[in-house]
C-alpha cells in the first residue's frame, strides 16, 4: 500500500520540480484513483537566495497524483507563511501568482509525462 495514502486532511504537502516547490494543503484523498485534492498555498523558488515566495492562496485547487507529494516539515514553511501573510493582496500580484502556478504545473506535467528510457 502507498504510504502517501496515509496523509491527513489539512496536512501541508509539497510537489517539487527542479528548484521549485509547490506547497499545498491537502483537502481530500481520492483513494480509488490515487489522487490528492489540494489547495495551493505558495510556490517557493530555491534557485534564488533567499528563496522567492509567491502567494497562491487565491488560485484554483488541484487534483494531482498523491504519489508525487511529499510531507512538508513545519520548520521549513513557517518563515514562508509569515512572509506571505505580511503581504497585502493586490490584483497584479494575483495574476502573476496564477501565471507562476500554471508554469510550474506545466513543467511538472512535462517532467512526469515524458517517456522513460
Amino acid at each position: 500500500m502507498n504510504k502517501n495514502l496515509d496523509f491527513q486532511t489539512g496536512q501541508i504537502l509539497f510537489l517539487q520540480c527542479g528548484q521549485e516547490r509547490l506547497y499545498t494543503e491537502l483537502i481530500q484523498i481520492v483513494k480509488e484513483r490515487q489522487l490528492g485534492w489540494v489547495r495551493p498555498l505558495l510556490l517557493a523558488d530555491f534557485d534564488i537566495e533567499p528563496p522567492q515566495v509567491t502567494d497562491l492562496r487565491s488560485s484554483s485547487d488541484l487534483l494531482w497524483s498523491i504519489n508525487l507529494f511529499q510531507p512538508a516539515l513545519d520548520v521549513e514553511v513557517i518563515s514562508f507563511f509569515s512572509e506571505i501573510f505580511a503581504k497585502e493582496s493586490q490584483l497584479n500580484l494575483e495574476i502573476t501568482a496564477k501565471q507562476r502556478l500554471h508554469s510550474f504545473i506545466q513543467r511538472l506535467w512535462n517532467q512526469h509525462d515524458s517517456p522513460r528510457s
